[in-house]
This record gives structure tokens, C-alpha cells and sequence, in this order.
């Protein structure tokens, strides 16, 4: 194989940092899959540079001149800032590949823009991608590993790569760790349900622990990228009390509420585990996380405040993480059930993510498809914050916005922040909390950019059919930002990118949508 000079680039947000909280904790945002691969590269005997794009601007390092391949990674709502690179580096004679989550959820638009989309990916499925290193257009490759690789590279191996985009983070440094793939429950909205977990080597984990007590950064924390860390709790928590000394490392991590007994509570906070992130998800249904699947509406309410407030006696940052827009959900009720979890567990930090279907991800997204309920909304916005590509089953679009609208301003109300903030006892957790209602991008900018939303769906036609599905023509609301955020790559953004078939995956099975009775008379209704 002929040595090849290699780029891989990690893309931390589809614009560049305006708000105080992004420019502060973009840097965190880097991924472990990037990282591997550039490792991997270096292995397999190839000149590599590992790049970092904040939006359009190259945030940390360089792609070279004479660049012979350039590997990206990229969640969907990057997408349309992957495929701009891709044209631009296409134009200097490079090959592309895009991996990562938008590559998995949809490999039939990433071969028109990438010469390879990666799915799994393996260290011998990148040795075959880097031998082959051709041209396939005008459609690429769809490349994949049968499963997840059964070992990563670690922090150690990592630390090259990683180090740099570290001291972009001016207070707070995040690094990423890892010790599982895969998810154990069967969310059927979940891209991680449908790959059977492993947890890696604890062997790794623990060199990897060493390492960096002995060299990280100050402000420095280890967080958990697991879908949900610590399945097998007495194993993780085994192997970090073996490596490192209690209280040596600050840790954060995604784990289910049926994990957060209060032994294992006592266990966590003696290893200086200071943040946790569980998925209630829904009031009336998904309990298997929490242990709850019995308990519907306030009763749920009830039992799962009672369980956080207990929860934050232990660690003093707790994100509650929730679906708006099920199918389950119906009228004020879920809604007014978040309100009165906010009353009962004030500490918590409430997590709202609209209803998104990306693609091939995820069960239920064959179901939405045939239903005829996924809408054409550009890549730029699934992020599940600032929009929703499915039609809610049991809202029409201006009453679920009014709804999604009241609940933002109750839950980051002057009351609620200063009932979120006397309720902890961790100084720097209340002034973070506080910072993040009021500056970041997530909350302060998604409260205006839903309540923009509503007011247009009371006076904007075209918007409402574009919703409804009655026609595909992009409405400005949603071209301009995408000009904005792109910046200077706006010009490179292939022709067509704008739009994407929202049911390639049910087409491909040669099916086509059929709308329920219930969607045809709320399509009717407008």
C-alpha cells in the first residue's frame, strides 16, 4: 500500500459559535470516532492531520495542500457543512468518506457527495477504504464492518489528536472515554437500540485512567460518551477504584435511573462522579430505563421526582433528559406533567428533545415512513432542539408550538433559574446552570427560535403545507439560516443538498407511504 497523506476532520457545530456558552464548550464537542481513525491511519503506515471545523471556520489544525483522502465525521445536522467540505476538497482532487452517525442514518443521500459512506467501521474495513482510495462518482460506496469493532484505541493512543483541541476549551476541558458500544435496552426511537452492546476492555480503561491523572490539563473532567454508562456498575466502578486513587478525576455521564440506587449513588459520588444525564423520555411509556414501566402519567411524575431529588442528595448536577411529541402524548397533559416535575425536583435540569427520525436508525422510523409522517426538513435542523421532521401524531403543528413554547418559558422562567439555583449546593454547578439558561444556544435561542415558529404558523400558508406534506418546496425559513451558518462554504454546497428523501429507507424495501386515516384528517383539518 502507498503511503497517503490523510486528513481526518471532526466537525463541532454546523455554525460558529455566537452564544457565551458555545464559545466556552465548543471545544467539547469533539468525538472519539475521528480520533480512532486518525490513530488507525498512523497505524496502517499514513501521514495524518487531524482537523477540527467550528462551523465553517477551521477551528484547530490543517488539511494539506496535496491531501490524498479526507475522512469526515459528521451528526446529521452537520451534514450540509460535511457535504460543502467534501465538494471543496473533491475540487483539489481529494477523495471523501464520511462516517459517523449521519452516514449510518443515511447512506443513500451520503453517495451522492462522498466517494465512500462509512457505517461500522473496523480497522480492516479502513485498511480496505485507504487501499482502495479511488473516485466512485458520480454515486460512492456504501462500506461497512458486519459489527462494531471489539477494541478502540484509548485515551493514551488518542492523546496526540485530542490534546490540541483541549486547550481551545478556555475553563472547562472535557475528555472523552468510552467503555461500551452498543445499547442493552430497546428504545425503538434510538440509533444505539439496535446494536448489541459490549462493554471494551476494562484493562484499556484503566491505563487509560492512569494516564490521565498524570497528564491532563487544568479544569479537566472525563466524560462518559456510553449511551448509558455502567451497565455492568460493579465491573466499571471496579476498574476505576483499581486505577486511580478516589476523587483524583471528576467524571459526567449518560445512566439510566434503574442504576441509580442509592449504594450506587454512595459509590459514584465516593469517585468524584459530579454530573449525570438519565433518559426519563416519556410520562407514559419507555419505563425500562427507570424502572417504571408500570407507572403512568403524575404518578410517574411522583416517583421519578422523588428518585431525582434523592439522586441530586448525591451528585450535584442531574439533567433530566425527555421527548416532546410522541405518539403517546396527547393534548396539555404531558406537558403540564413536565411542568410539575420541574415544581418537584427544582434542581434538575430539564432536557427537552423534539421527535426526530433519522433516516435508517431506529425501528420506529420504518413505521413513521409508512404512516407518510416524515417531512423533507433539511439536514441542517435535526438536531432534535431547534425543529421536528414528523408530524405529531396527535397535535396539529401551531397547538403543539404553543404548547412546546409555554413549556420552555415555565421551565427557564426567572423563578424556575432561581429555584434550580438556591436547590444546589455545588457553587460552580449552580453558577454553570444558571450561565447555560440564560446564555447557551440551547435554551436562550431555542425559546426564540420556537416561539418564531408558532407565530409563522399563524400567517404562513406555505409553511403550514410544507408541514403538512402537501408540497416540497423549501420554505425560506429554513434556506436562510443555512446560507448564514454556512458562511463562505454556501458556495460549495452541492447542488440538490437542500433536499433529501425521507423515505428512501421504506422505498428500499419497495414500499412506498401510506398515510393512516388519522394523518389524512389532520392534513385536512389546515
Amino acid at each position: 500500500m502507498r503511503k497517503l497523506k490523510v486528513a481526518v476532520i471532526d466537525i463541532l457545530g454546523k455554525s460558529a459559535s455566537k452564544k457565551a456558552y458555545s464559545r466556552h464548550m465548543r471545544a467539547n464537542n469533539q468525538s472519539i470516532g475521528p480520533q480512532i481513525v486518525a490513530v488507525w491511519c498512523e497505524e496502517l503506515g499514513h501521514d495524518v492531520s487531524m482537523v477540527y471545523y467550528n462551523g465553517p471556520d477551521l477551528y484547530q489544525g490543517a488539511v494539506p495542500d496535496d491531501v490524498d483522502i479526507v475522512f469526515i465525521n459528521a451528526f446529521s445536522q452537520n451534514a450540509m457543512l460535511a457535504y460543502a467540505l467534501s465538494n471543496y476538497y473533491r475540487s483539489k482532487g481529494a477523495v471523501t468518506a464520511l462516517g459517523g452517525p449521519h452516514s449510518r442514518s443515511y447512506p443513500d443521500d451520503t453517495i451522492k457527495y462522498f466517494d465512500y459512506a462509512i457505517g461500522f467501521c473496523d480497522k480492516e474495513l479502513l485498511r480496505d477504504i485507504l487501499q482502495d482510495c479511488a473516485q466512485h462518482r458520480p454515486r460512492g460506496q456504501v462500506v461497512s464492518a458486519k459489527q462494531q469493532p471489539s477494541s478502540i484505541p484509548g485515551v493514551v493512543q488518542r492523546w496526540k489528536f485530542m490534546r490540541p483541541i483541549l486547550e481551545k476549551a478556555p475553563f472547562v476541558r472535557m475528555i472523552p472515554m468510552i467503555g461500551s458500544l452498543g445499547c442493552p435496552y430497546t428504545c425503538s426511537f434510538c440509533i444505539d437500540a439496535i446494536v448489541p452492546y459490549q462493554p471494551l476492555e476494562f484493562d484499556t480503561m484503566k491505563e487509560d485512567l492512569r494516564f490521565v491523572v498524570k497528564n491532563m490539563p487544568p479544569r479537566s473532567i472525563v466524560a462518559w460518551h456510553d449511551p448509558n454508562f455502567g451497565i455492568r456498575f460493579d465491573d466499571y466502578l471496579g476498574a476505576i477504584e483499581e486505577a486511580i486513587p478516589p476523587g483524583s478525576i471528576t467524571f459526567l455521564a449518560e445512566m439510566s435511573l434503574s442504576l441509580l440506587k442509592e449504594d450506587n449513588l454512595k459509590r459514584l459520588r465516593h469517585n468524584k462522579f459530579t454530573a449525570i444525564a438519565p433518559g426519563i423520555e416519556s410520562w407514559y411509556d419507555i419505563g425500562d430505563k427507570s424502572k417504571v414501566r408500570s407507572k403512568k402519567g403524575l404518578e410517574k411524575v411522583h416517583r421519578l421526582a422523588e428518585h431525582c431529588n434523592m439522586v441530586q442528595s448525591y451528585i450535584p448536577y442531574l439533567q433530566a433528559n425527555l421527548i416532546l411529541g410522541l405518539d403517546m402524548d396527547d393534548g396539555a397533559e404531558p406537558f403540564e406533567l413536565s411542568k410539575k416535575f420541574i415544581d418537584l425536583a427544582p434542581g434538575v435540569f430539564p432536557y427537552y428533545s423534539l421527535l426526530m427520525s433519522y433516516g435508517r436508525n431506529a425501528p420506529d422510523n420504518l413505521r413513521y415512513q409508512r404512516e407518510g409522517r416524515v417531512l423533507n426538513i433539511p439536514f441542517h435542523f435535526l438536531n432534535q432542539l431547534h425543529s421536528m421532521n414528523v408530524r405529531p401524531k396527535n397535535y396539529q403543528w401551531q397547538e403543539f408550538f404553543e404548547h412546546v413554547c409555554d413549556l420552555y418559558a415555565y421551565a427557564h422562567s426567572r423563578k424556575a433559574m432561581y429555584r434550580r439555583f438556591m436547590a444546589k449546593k455545588h457553587m460552580v454547578t449552580r453558577v454553570e446552570q444558571l450561565f447555560r439558561s440564560i446564555s447557551s444556544e440551547r435554551n436562550h435561542k431555542l425559546i426564540g427560535n420556537h416561539m418564531k415558529m408558532r407565530e409563522r404558523l399563524k400567517t404562513d400558508k406555505e409553511l403550514v403545507r410544507y408541514l403538512n406534506g402537501e408540497t416540497t418546496e423549501l420554505p425560506e425559513i429554513y434556506v436562510e439560516p443555512i446560507q448564514r451558518d454556512l458562511g463562505w462554504l454556501w458556495d460549495w454546497l452541492p447542488e440538490g443538498a437542500l433536499y433529501h428523501d425521507p423515505n428512501v429507507y421504506l422505498k428500499s424495501l419497495n414500499e412506498d407511504p401510506q398515510p393512516t386515516p388519522e394523518v389524512q384528517a389532520g392534513m385536512a383539518a389546515v
